[in-house]
């Protein structure tokens, strides 16, 4: 591995400013599997000591009715002027320590973890996949192709015995059931894609008419 290594976007800032808890830690992660490893936790003293004199000055002002809004200031102010100094040289620290766990891949330039990676190739899992893996991975696609192609026969099969001529409703004009192609209804009961006929003559008489456009009987 290189004496260098950068992060550009596979890590996550978990660094505090303010608080009691004011430190740096950096998370970073895989590029191939997401595993993560973080940094050791920094603690940042001046952005603690700004939260603890803000706390303890606010309570004790609170209780004689003051105001302790300057010296916070002044704290916080102290911390927000040495926190980018101080984060930047944590972050180059964390990258150090990150050099351990992560490799940087020759050819897709990624970095990944050491699970995900061939050092003898320097090259990781992505560019050069396991052979004994991807061996195994092709034969469960030959299964699966040749299971799917014999399963497409034999709806081939049944599709030439289905009735293709038949007239069928897929939502019953009563009850709004969905009917899958049913002759009755399964909400109702209802016969289905039989079209009215005409009482007279016995011609179709379209759905919503009034007469009959054979023979003009009313329905």
């Amino acid at each position: 591995m290189s004496s260098e290594i950068y992060f550009s976007n596979n890590y996550r800032d978990l660094c505090e400013q303010h608080g009691t808890g004011a430190g740096f830690q950096f998370e970073f992660y895989c590029s191939r599997c997401s595993d993560t490893w973080r940094s050791p936790f920094e603690a940042f003293t001046t952005g603690q000591v700004a939260g603890w004199i803000g706390k303890g000055v606010n309570a004790a002002w609170n209780l004689i009715g003051g105001n302790a809004n300057t010296l916070s200031s002044a704290a916080d102010g102290l911390a927000g002027h040495t926190w980018g100094g101080a984060r930047d040289a944590a972050f180059q620290r964390a990258i150090s320590n990150a050099q351990s766990h992560f490799n940087r891949c020759a050819r897709c330039t990624s970095y990944v973890c050491g699970r995900c990676f061939d050092p003898g190739q320097g090259l990781c899992h992505n560019c050069a996949p396991d052979t004994a893996a991807e061996a195994m991975a092709a034969q469960r696609r030959g299964l699966n192709d040749m299971v799917s192609e014999r399963a497409y026969n034999v709806g081939q099969q049944s599709g030439a015995e289905f009735d293709v001529q038949t007239p069928r409703q897929l939502v019953c004009p009563q009850c709004q059931t969905e009917t899958h192609g049913t002759p009755f209804c399964p909400g109702c009961g209802h016969r289905l894609a039989q079209p009215v006929q005409c009482v007279q003559c016995h011609k179709d008489v379209p759905e919503g008419a009034a007469f009959c456009p054979s023979c003009g009987t009313r329905r």
